[in-house]
């Protein structure tokens, strides 16, 4: 079996020190790991039609899951819209909100569904089974395309690609760019797959996507490559000193930000599960201080609520706090 690699030494394994300190979170359960209340999320209704002239826009599903609209085109990453990022439907953190600000079937036909990797809270067979007839092209890392045709996705919508590898599509220009991280849905299976990061370039508008990913020099080099971006959407979230090397801390997603040459930035992979041990607001919290402090524009928007990406008028609003 083919395994992937980092473009630098990352660290996965735990030793018993880390396994002993984990067991102990686990038991104590940091407080505030889940909200108190209900999160009311915007009711997004896609629109109809759309044009090339239209201003560019974005709106986050939870975690990572986005609908971008650019240059007349609609691209969906990363869409998990299941209650469980789990092999079985049974086990493992549940959501937290029963109501999806969207429903499936009201997502209007989709250019592309792009994904960043494997791993169940990014790549969700059922969301995949009722998006599929909806989507004209998947866009994946190296690997992935043998697990959608299982799943039923015809095989010529499909295209893989590695690191730095650019690909034409109606006008835009896709690039596959470094993460550092890892994949895998089983036991047998780790690095098996490739994971990544997405560059979204239009005539006007140019987007950039991490994935998941800890801090590291791939994000100047995209920068330097591909940037400055309008728009960053970045990890910020599930992270743990233990496992800092795949996913980074809110301090550091400000640095990459900085890095790409990031105008306006959407901290993502939050609001939705909780997966590591710190409380579910935390993430946002530390975000939004250090962008503060590093003169950083930063929008902050509700769960389905949409953002204009060229707009000066952005989403800013605390409003998981009281929560």
């Amino acid at each position: 079996m083919k395994k992937y690699e980092n473009q630098l030494p990352t660290t996965m394994t735990m030793g018993w020190k880390s396994m002993i300190s984990m067991l102990r979170d686990s038991l104590t359960r940091a407080a505030n790991r889940r909200p108190k209340a209900v999160i009311e999320a915007e009711t997004f209704l896609p629109a109809e039609t759309i044009s090339i002239s239209d201003a560019p826009r974005v709106t986050w599903f939870g975690h990572s899951a986005f609908f971008l609209e650019i240059e007349g085109k609609r691209l969906l990453f990363d869409p998990m819209f299941g209650s469980r990022p789990s092999p079985v439907s049974w086990a493992g953190t549940k959501r937290y909100m029963s109501n999806l600000s969207v429903h499936l079937e009201d997502f209007p036909t989709l250019d592309a569904i792009i994904i960043s990797h494997d791993h169940y809270d990014h790549l969700d067979y059922q969301s995949i089974c009722k998006l599929k007839d909806k989507a004209s092209r998947f866009f994946v890392p190296l690997g992935v395309r043998q697990r959608l045709i299982k799943w039923g996705v015809p095989s010529e919508r499909i295209t893989e690609h590695a690191w730095w590898e650019e690909v034409e599509f109606k006008g835009l220009t896709l690039a596959c760019t470094p993460a550092r991280h890892f994949s895998g849905r089983g036991l047998f299976d780790r690095d098996s797959t490739m994971w990544c990061s997405w560059v979204i370039a239009g005539k006007g508008t140019k987007v950039f996507f991490s994935g998941d990913s800890g801090y590291g020099p791939h994000f100047k080099e995209i920068g330097q490559k591909y940037g400055p971006f309008d728009l960053t959407l970045l990890e910020c979230g599930q992270y743990d000193e233990r496992w800092s090397s795949i996913h980074m801390m809110p301090e550091e997603t400000v640095q990459a930000h900085l890095d790409l040459g990031g105008q306006l930035l959407i901290p993502v992979h939050w609001g939705a599960f909780t997966l590591a041990f710190h409380a579910w607001t935390d993430p946002v919290e530390r975000v939004t201080e250090a962008a503060l402090n590093h003169q950083v524009r930063i929008s902050t928007p509700k769960i389905g609520e949409t953002v204009v990406i060229t707009s000066e008028d952005f989403p800013t609003s605390l409003w998981w706090r009281g929560l």
